[in-house]
C-alpha cells in the first residue's frame, strides 16, 4: 500500500501494485484466488502449499509465482519459506494467513486429541508461526498488512466441529490483539470470516454432517443455507475481493477488524 493517503476517489483502487504478497495455502481454493487477483492487480506474490499438484498447477495459471512446499504448522518448513520470501521478493508487504484445515465432525467426546491438535496447529498456531517472522519484514518496508482467514464459525458456536470453531475463534482474539501491537509501526491487521464458500472442503463437511445424521447431500446443503440470510454460497473470489480492498489505499484506515464474506451467516 502506498503511504500517501488518498485524496480523490479514484485514489481508493490504488497501492496493491508493486507489493510483495505471501499467501499461505494458496495453490488451490480460497488461497489460489487471493493469489490470482493479486498478481492481476500488480502484486508479486509468494504462495505455499502442502500438494505439489496443487502448486505445479498454480505456477502454470501464474508463472511469475514464487512458490514453494511448507506446512504451516512446522517451524522448520516456515522458517524455509520466509528466507525464501526474502530470497526471491526481497522483503514483504502483506501477509496472508489462509491456510487451515476443516478438522473433524464429531461430538466432542468422538474427536481425539490428535486430531482436535492437528487442526488447532494448522489453523491457528500457523498464523502465529508466519506471523512472528512477516513482523521484522513488515518493520523493515514501513508497515504494510496482515490478513488473516477466521470463519463465520469464529462468530457464532458450531456443534460437532468444536476444534476448527474453537481455532476460527481464537484468530480474531489473535487479529485484535496484534492490531494493537503492531498499529504504532503502520501495520495493519484485519481478520476475513468467510461463510459457506462453495468448493470440495465444503462439499466434504456438508457430506460428512449428512452422513452422521443420515439425510442427504443436497438435504444437508438446504439446512446450510436456510442458515444464511442471501440462501447462497460465497465464491473463493469474494473473499479475494475483499482481501485486495484491505490490502489497498482504500483499506488505508481498517484495523483490528472482523469482515464477515458470508451472506450474513445468522447461525451455524
Amino acid at each position: 500500500m502506498s503511504n500517501a493517503a488518498p485524496t480523490s476517489a479514484a485514489d481508493f483502487i490504488r497501492g496493491v501494485a508493486g507489493q510483495r504478497v505471501l499467501v499461505t495455502a494458496g495453490a488451490s481454493g480460497i488461497g489460489f484466488a487471493i493469489a490470482s487477483t493479486l498478481s492481476a492487480l500488480g502484486a508479486r506474490v509468494a504462495v505455499c502449499d502442502v500438494s505439489d499438484d496443487a502448486i505445479a498447477q498454480a505456477k502454470k495459471a501464474l508463472p511469475g509465482l514464487v512458490t514453494c512446499n511448507a506446512d504451516v504448522s512446522s517451524d522448520s518448513d516456515v522458517d524455509a519459506m520466509f528466507a525464501l520470501v526474502a530470497r526471491e521478493l526481497g522483503g514483504l508487504d502483506a501477509l496472508i494467513n489462509n491456510a487451515g484445515i476443516a478438522g473433524p465432525t464429531g461430538g466432542v467426546d468422538e474427536i481425539t486429541p490428535a486430531d482436535w491438535r492437528r487442526c488447532i496447529d494448522i489453523c491457528l498456531t500457523g498464523q502465529f508461526l508466519c506471523a512472528r517472522l512477516a513482523v521484522p519484514m513488515l518493520k523493515a518496508a514501513g508497515g504494510g498488512s496482515i490478513v488473516n482467514m477466521s470463519s463465520a464459525a469464529g462468530r457464532h458456536g458450531y456443534a460437532f466441529r468444536t476444534p476448527y470453531s474453537s481455532a476460527k475463534f481464537a484468530v480474531v482474539g489473535f487479529t485484535q490483539s496484534l492490531a494493537k501491537e503492531l498499529g504504532p509501526s503502520a501495520i495493519r491487521v484485519n481478520a476475513i470470516l468467510p461463510g459457506i464458500v462453495e468448493g470440495p472442503r465444503m462439499d466434504k463437511v456438508i457430506s460428512d454432517r449428512a452422513k452422521q445424521v443420515g439425510i442427504s447431500h443436497q438435504a444437508m446443503e438446504e439446512r446450510y443455507l436456510e442458515k444464511v440470510s442471501l440462501r447462497r454460497m460465497v465464491s473463493p473470489y469474494d473473499v479475494a475481493s475483499m482481501v485486495a480492498f484491505l490490502l489497498s489505499d482504500a483499506g488505508a484506515n481498517v484495523s483490528g477488524q472482523s469482515l464477515g464474506v458470508d451472506g450474513n451467516v445468522e447461525t451455524l
